[in-house]
């Protein structure tokens, strides 16, 4: 579980998150929505322990972020929005770098990268140059090492953006299974529609305020959350 609880964080005078709070429970896809400037990334940055914040408190299974970064970084896999990666690296050493960092056993990561290289067709470039692929493979490469250590917790920001169809039916496919197995998903996303028919739980900012969160069916009602986004940023 993802507890977020009276967060607040400020850039000099702009305050770029105002009192937010909500929970994401375990084995649910959680989209969280709002415009550019909003405050998502902010908050998925404090979330993964990048950015402090100055007021309220994050916590990952129980665990402070603040107070333990480490155990609850353990749990977590996060997917940035822009897949800033090593360039001088193969793809190989950089999921291999990743992996060790995660004390992932040789067995369960030879496993892992097979799957989801292959899922994601790009076993032939493995051995390639990061600083030679386009954004596309990049964030196919940052997803194979959020993936490859198994990770209790998996935060994206705007995964799907520069994935070519087949890729995004494929995260589509893994985020599912994750859930089944209990596990957590929470992103961000422009892609309503997507989200819309995805996820079961959705929080909305505008300004760094929660405006709406809860079911998507709660939320959205009988109009497409499109709809409801438009006319709450209207």
């Amino acid at each position: 579980m993802i507890e977020i609880k009276n967060v607040t964080k400020k850039y000099g005078d702009k305050v770029a998150l105002n009192d937010v709070s909500f929970t994401v429970p375990d084995g649910e896809i959680f989209a969280f929505i709002g415009h550019n400037g909003a405050g998502k990334t902010t908050l998925i940055k404090a979330i993964v322990g990048i950015h402090d914040f100055d007021n309220g408190e994050i916590l990952i299974n129980g665990k402070s972020i603040k107070e333990n970064p480490v155990s609850c970084k353990s749990e977590i896999a996060f997917v940035p929005d822009n897949p800033e990666l090593y360039e001088n690296m193969k793809a190989i050493d950089f999921i291999d770098f990743i992996c060790d960092m995660y004390e992932v056993s040789a067995e369960v990561r030879d496993k892992n990268i097979k799957r989801y290289a292959k899922l994601f067709e790009i076993e032939n470039n493995l051995n390639d140059p990061i600083s030679s692929m386009s954004h596309g493979m990049k964030q196919k490469i940052a997803l194979i090492s959020a993936l490859a250590h198994d990770p209790k917790v998996l935060i994206m920001d705007e995964p799907f953006v520069g994935l070519d169809p087949k890729a995004v039916f494929d995260v589509k496919e893994v985020m599912n299974e994750m859930v089944k197995e209990g596990k957590i998903i929470f992103f961000s996303t422009h892609i309503l529609d997507v989200a819309e028919k995805l996820c079961s739980k959705v929080a909305i900012i505008k300004n760094g305020k929660l405006v709406k969160t809860g079911s998507m069916k709660a939320i959205k009602g009988d109009k497409s959350l499109e709809k409801v986004f438009l006319e709450l940023e209207g």
